[in-house]
């Protein structure tokens, strides 16, 4: 995987981990810590790390003591990915980062795994690319968080929300770099990967739920969410300034909610 991160990516994760947070199926997490061993420190992978949110979500959740191996090609990010991380029981959280492309990953790269896990991760690949993560992770019980299911609903709604939100999906499932990406159809083909490995796969619901309280988050997606809906159906350019315009005043009244859906899954 060879696409650049945009300028400011990292505070754009930042902005949005407090919401990543409140929406992981805490389920799941628990689900996960049931499939770990009790007897030996666990080791956690995690693919397309950032700048480790994920590992400061889980780790409090998971006894330790606990080793997570943070991948990802972006340098810039696994510098401010760090430590003072404690698990559960208050035993310690060491941190190794690695510059990967996660979509070359092999089984050999995650061997030592009890836990892979990724977040906010999977609607940015390939079929081809999910199938050889998938092949890589079989075998080890496997934690995807936040994976864009393609809806957005808002409160109050208005008639130009479904078509941006089609624009915007189908910019999510556009080709970039000679790359296909599934957009709001990986969940699907991943959980249909993992079958072809014989490995079951649980899904959950896992919404961002933007309200007043998250009105910084819900004007930076907004803004970025027409955007994208707008370079991919550029006709749609007059009406969206005036929408956005109108939209952004609303969020920053307080008077806009929004239920951004995306999707958790555990395999293994």
């Amino acid at each position: 995987m060879t696409t650049s991160l945009p300028p400011g990516f990292a505070d754009w994760l930042r902005l949005r981990e407090p919401a990543d947070a409140a929406a992981r199926s805490v389920e799941l997490a628990d689900a996960a810590r049931d499939r770990l061993p009790a007897d030996r420190p666990l080791v956690v992978h995690d693919l397309g790390s950032g700048t480790g949110s994920m590992a400061r979500w889980l780790a409090p959740r998971l006894p330790g003591p606990q080793h997570w191996v943070l991948h990802e090609r972006d340098q810039a990010l696994l510098a401010l990915a760090g430590g003072g991380l404690t698990a559960a029981d208050g035993a310690p959280v060491t941190v190794t980062t690695r510059g990967s492309d996660i979509t070359r990953l092999t089984a050999d790269d995650l061997a030592d795994a009890h836990l892979v896990t990724a977040s906010a991760l999977l609607d940015m690949l390939t079929a081809d690319e999910i199938d050889r993560m998938v092949a890589a992770c079989a075998g080890h019980p496997t934690l995807f968080a936040l994976t864009v299911s393609g809806r957005a609903e808002f409160t109050p709604a208005d008639p130009l929300d479904r078509e941006l939100a089609d624009a915007f999906n189908a910019h999510q499932r556009r080709t970039v770099g000679g790359r296909t990406l599934l957009g709001p159809d990986a969940v699907a083909a991943t959980v249909a990967a993992f079958g072809r490995h014989g490995v079951e796969v649980a899904v959950r619901p896992s919404p961002w739920r933007l309200g007043p309280a998250q009105a910084a988050l819900t004007a930076e997606w907004l803004t970025g969410w027409v955007e994208a809906a707008v370079e991919e159906h550029p006709h749609l350019a007059g009406p969206a300034r005036t929408y956005t315009q109108w939209r952004l005043d609303e969020v920053a009244a307080g008077r806009v909610e929004v239920v951004l859906h995306h999707a958790d899954l555990l395999a293994g």
